[in-house]
């Protein structure tokens, strides 16, 4: 990335609609207006209706446009939106015209990875802006839009200065080494970082529930062959989305769907069915099963409640964790199996036919129950909600309890300044503060391009 570049792109959907917007940003953005719409001092964010003409003086549409001045636009340099009607060859044209004129094509993210370059915005911020546009559920979008207006990013900066802080108390007893650290009192460094360490386990604990919003529970269906897998899946997402039959291993390999179950996004695996077989495919296809029940957040155990306990392998029956597996009792609507009774004692257990469809009222609700309230809520909770964010407050959080253990155990007051700025290294990871370039480009490479 070149901060002398003009880069360009189409900022709306692809295809036809009623306007196409397309942005431009960089250094000859005002060069841009006064070339093409004839305007050598056009007012900073005033819309104006121009006809646009390309290079050779063809007119392609009448748009509107809008320049904004570098303190003021998104990115933090100038910027050009034009808003034209969403035909796609028309966009296509003015995009060819302005990399005629001494633009770019812009690298998916390119926008916000320079608003945040250029300090518009920190990376927890930037990162917001992805998942604002994928927010699926009331609570995903709330923490996307929290996060986009800086609240994850004031509670981080709030931690930052009380470590350095502590941090600064700390290193001044490096040039005194015949002082032992005080670890008494309520001011003391070592329960300032007690406090510290509370903090962020607090803030970590929330990154279970943020993943879920941001990236939707991964949940699967198992069970034996002809057990209404599919059907029940049907059932959940309102249609016929998976082949149904009454012909045992129907589905050979998996099928992947999503659904909601407020405030989760649910997305959810069909799998072959769990038994014993010599069939080569169905063998491949359990293999399939057993690595995402690995990969899941949850276990939808589909039990056929007309015919006695299945017998799974033992390396399935392993998999089934009581904290994440629902057993559902399926085909309720024929005659129950008594045998069942007892089957997986302990375990949520739910009652369904997904040939009539009674009981997934019910189910929905025991899957909200086994996935429990989320920690944030309506209030303006601040939530960690990527595994980047968690892996950042772990590594935050050791440094913080293997500076607390030092202060305990007397040790020199340079051992623990030097776990104390790992800690600080973790927590400035969150909002960028750490310069690092592979992972910055694999953040923004997941952005659409025009983000």
């Amino acid at each position: 990335m070149d901060s002398q570049d003009t880069f360009t792109a189409l900022s709306t959907p692809h295809g036809e609609s009623a306007l196409g917007v397309i942005r431009c940003s960089g250094p000859i953005c005002k060069d841009l207006v006064k070339n093409i719409f004839g305007n050598k001092s056009p007012t900073p964010r005033l819309c104006n209706i121009a006809k646009y003409k390309d290079k050779s003086g063809q007119n392609l549409d009448q748009v509107v446009y809008t320049y904004f001045e570098l303190d003021r636009s998104y990115t933090g340099d100038p910027m050009l939106e034009i808003s034209c009607h969403g035909n796609p060859f028309i966009l296509q044209k003015v995009l060819e015209d302005l990399v005629n004129r001494g633009c770019r094509y812009a690298q998916p993210g390119e926008f916000t990875q320079t608003a945040f370059l250029n300090g518009k915005m920190d990376l927890s911020q930037a990162e917001a802006v992805i998942d604002l546009i994928k927010a699926r559920t009331r609570l995903a979008h709330k923490a996307a839009s929290d996060q986009l207006q800086g609240s994850l990013s004031r509670r981080i900066n709030e931690l930052v200065e009380n470590v350095l802080q502590v941090l600064a108390e700390i290193e001044a007893y490096i040039d005194f080494p015949e002082e032992d650290l005080p670890t008494e009192g309520n001011h003391s460094p070592l329960n300032s970082l007690k406090g510290l360490s509370k903090e962020v386990k607090s803030l970590s604990d929330t990154a279970e529930t943020g993943i879920f919003l941001r990236e939707g529970v991964k949940a699967i269906i198992i069970g034996e062959p002809n057990a209404g897998k599919s059907s029940l899946l049907n059932c959940l997402l309102g249609e016929s989305r998976v082949i149904v039959s009454e012909k045992p291993g129907t589905t050979r390999d998996y099928v992947e769907a999503s659904f909601f179950v407020d405030p989760y996004r649910i997305n959810i695996i069909d799998t072959a069915g769990v038994h014993e077989t010599q069939d080569e495919i169905e063998i491949q296809g359990i293999h399939k099963t057993l690595e995402q029940i690995d990969l899941s957040d949850l276990i939808l155990l589909t039990i056929d409640s007309s015919k006695p306990p299945p017998t799974f392998p033992d390396d399935v029956v392993a998999k089934l964790k009581q904290q994440k597996t629902l057993v559902i009792f399926n085909k309720v609507d024929l005659a129950p199996n008594p045998s069942l009774h007892g089957f997986l004692e302990g375990y949520p257990k739910v009652k369904v036919s997904a040939l009539n469809g009674s009981g997934i009222n019910q189910l929905k609700t025991a899957i909200g129950g086994l996935l429990g309230t989320p920690i944030v809520s309506e209030k303006g909770d601040v939530v960690a909600v990527s595994a980047r964010h968690h892996s950042s407050l772990q590594k935050a959080l050791l440094g913080f309890n293997a500076a607390c253990s030092m202060l305990g155990s007397k040790e020199p007051a340079e051992l623990v300044a030097c776990h104390l700025r790992e800690a600080l290294t973790g927590l400035e990871e969150i909002i960028g503060k750490i310069d690092n370039e592979r992972m910055l480009d694999k953040l923004f490479s997941s952005f659409c391009i025009g983000k």
